[in-house]
């Protein structure tokens, strides 16, 4: 990693005037009521570690984009405030908050029709393309999606880069199923990309780019895809969801938002 992504967050959220809060793993709200006569109502986050610089885990501290804007948010969410976070693998991140082990999710989760038939979802907060990542020096140089066809291919599961490589390759008949290798999180598929084991990941962009800043692999191509990511809700936490738009909003008003993709993005 380098060092842009070792700066401790809450000393980070102090300088722009935001208090975090703590990483313990209290039990969740589940109200959603926004708080009331006994102060503010807790909730409890979920993630996925293993999505740099969105969430990642350095020297054993849960830190990235995703972690410093939702503490922002929260602290600017009236009637709210954030107890902790919980991690798990991607794909479980909607079935523990349907499961109200969670309250919100802030995984880099893109928005689509078929999250928000179980989910709800905040404003967007990041826009993002899928990444085509293959080994550094290596002899594959695939420029469109179709080149990926004959080769052994790598993604997250639950992600946008999997529905890609599915509805765009496997359903299209240009890559076979046993070619495509699903992973837990996409630090153990940018190992196999290393190691050869896999000639080629589809990833979303930010993501990819600090892979190839930091890990023998590098961006081939971009394929648009024009998604969104949003903080994830359970579909009877309005007030909450308003709440934590109303933060966002704050956020990036206050410049704090800036702050902040300066800080994981370079932008």
């Amino acid at each position: 990693m380098t060092k842009e992504f070792s700066l401790d967050r809450r000393a980070y959220l102090k300088t722009v005037g935001v208090v975090g809060t703590g990483l313990g793993v209290a039990g969740c709200s589940g109200t959603g009521d926004g708080g009331g006569s006994d102060g503010p109502t807790a909730i409890t986050a979920g993630t996925a570690p293993g999505f740099p610089p969105f969430e990642m885990k350095e020297e054993g501290e849960l830190v990235g984009f995703d972690i410093d804007l939702l503490e922002a948010v929260v602290s600017e969410a009236e009637g709210y405030e954030l107890d902790g976070w919980k991690e798990f693998e991607f794909k479980s991140l909607i079935p523990a908050l349907n499961s109200d082990k969670i309250d919100v999710v802030a995984a880099g989760m893109t928005i689509t029709d078929k999250r928000d038939e179980t989910i709800d979802f905040t404003d967007p907060y990041y826009s993002s393309d899928q990444a085509i990542v293959v080994r550094k020096g290596g002899d594959f140089a695939p420029s469109e999606l179709s080149d990926l066809s004959g080769h052994k291919v790598g993604a997250q599961k639950g992600t946008t880069g999997e529905s890609v490589v599915k509805s765009e390759l496997i359903e299209a008949g240009d890559l076979k199923e046993s070619n495509y290798n699903a992973y837990d999180n996409y630090v153990l598929a940018v190992q196999d990309l290393e190691n050869g084991n896999i000639d080629a990941i589809v990833i979303d962009q930010p993501v990819g780019q600090t892979f190839e800043a930091n890990r023998d692999v590098s961006i081939q191509f971009t394929y648009e895809t024009g998604e969104k990511f949003g903080f994830g809700v359970r579909t009877d936490a309005d007030e909450m969801t308003t709440a934590l738009n109303d933060g966002l909003a704050a956020v990036r008003e206050g410049g704090t938002y800036e702050e902040l993709t300066s800080k994981w993005f370079g932008q």
